[in-house]
């Protein structure tokens, strides 16, 4: 999730940024969004109703060949969140977990309220180990089928955090362990520690790097491992020819896509409220870089997806 880490550097401005972009044409073989935060659409505090219901946003995904989404939980309350609506749609799986950014925040409070839980006093680790119970019992629910977003994020949160960041992802590659279920990775400014992390703990039988940041070495190097990668709008956006040059070199059974949805519009929309329905945009992008076709892109990486999370 892009949101918790704040604006993109260099997000663009302009008058259109509050209007949805419009619906793209449809898709002929359907695909999957591998991450997306449908409790955020728009970003309201938690508990609040979305603009768009959940409903009405699969309908508008699934118009356009999306017909299944990943709700990703980024803290407690969202994480309980996309387990119930995955429970209640068809179309949506869950994943469960504590944002990197979320487990210092536990650990060491939140004076700031930048979190959607507003103001928190700090709780030491035995808060933080109560969470990872909680994170733990919802992982074993049949609708969730994955452990993320999890990892570890170097741009917001700050040296007193690590610890708490590298103790929090230790503990979810574990639940994904024996919870048998896919682990989704945040990666931000962090990609020598989070392999290292994985290397010294085994990861699980299928990982994915959500939101992929690294270059086209390191996607060498997780495709050696077997780690998925999933693209999202930020691979059309002009100042990211390195996500690209990743794209390119990533082997083709190993390529997910995702909006993380509402953040990371892809271009020319960038900076406008970003949703499931969006993934034809990126999708169309990743083929013209992979120089393949559109339907071929669309059924490698709608056959990834559902092996990934196992549906």
């Amino acid at each position: 999730m892009a949101s918790n880490n704040g604006p993109v550097s260099g997000e663009r401005k302009n008058d259109t940024k509050d209007v949805p972009p419009p619906l793209p044409a449809p898709l002929a073989v359907p695909v999957a969004d591998s991450h997306t935060h449908l409790d955020m659409l728009p970003q309201l505090p938690l508990g609040g109703a979305p603009s768009e219901s959940v409903a009405e946003a699969l309908a508008k995904a699934a118009s356009v060949g999306v017909t299944t989404v990943i709700q990703v939980g980024c803290d407690l309350a969202g994480s309980r969140w996309a387990a119930e609506t995955a429970a209640a749609h068809e179309a949506v799986w869950a994943t469960v977990a504590l944002h990197p950014n979320e487990a210092p925040r536990i650990v060491l409070g939140d004076p700031d309220g930048w979190s959607r839980q507003g103001a928190r006093e700090p709780g030491g680790m035995p808060a933080l180990d109560a969470a990872l119970a909680e994170i733990d019992r919802l992982a074993a629910l049949p609708q969730v089928r994955g452990v993320g977003e999890t990892g570890l994020d170097y741009f917001r949160t700050g040296p007193e955090g690590m610890a708490a960041q590298e103790y929090s992802f230790r503990r979810h590659i574990d639940i994904a362990k024996r919870q048998g279920k896919a682990l989704v990775i945040h990666d931000r400014e962090a990609h020598e520690d989070v392999l290292r992390v994985l290397a010294e703990e085994g990861a699980p039988e299928r990982v994915v790097f959500h939101c992929y940041s690294g270059d086209a070495a390191m996607a060498k190097v997780c495709a050696e491992a077997g780690y998925y990668m999933s693209f999202a709008g930020n691979v059309t956006f002009k100042n990211a020819q390195h996500l690209r040059d990743a794209l390119a070199v990533a082997p083709l059974d190993l390529i997910l896509v995702e909006t993380d949805a509402p953040f990371l519009t892809p271009a020319p929309y960038r900076g406008r409220p970003n949703a499931p329905y969006l993934i034809p945009v990126t999708l169309r992008a990743m083929a013209g870089v992979k120089d393949i076709a559109e339907d071929a892109l669309a059924t490698a990486v709608a056959a990834n997806t559902a092996r990934v999370f196992g549906y």
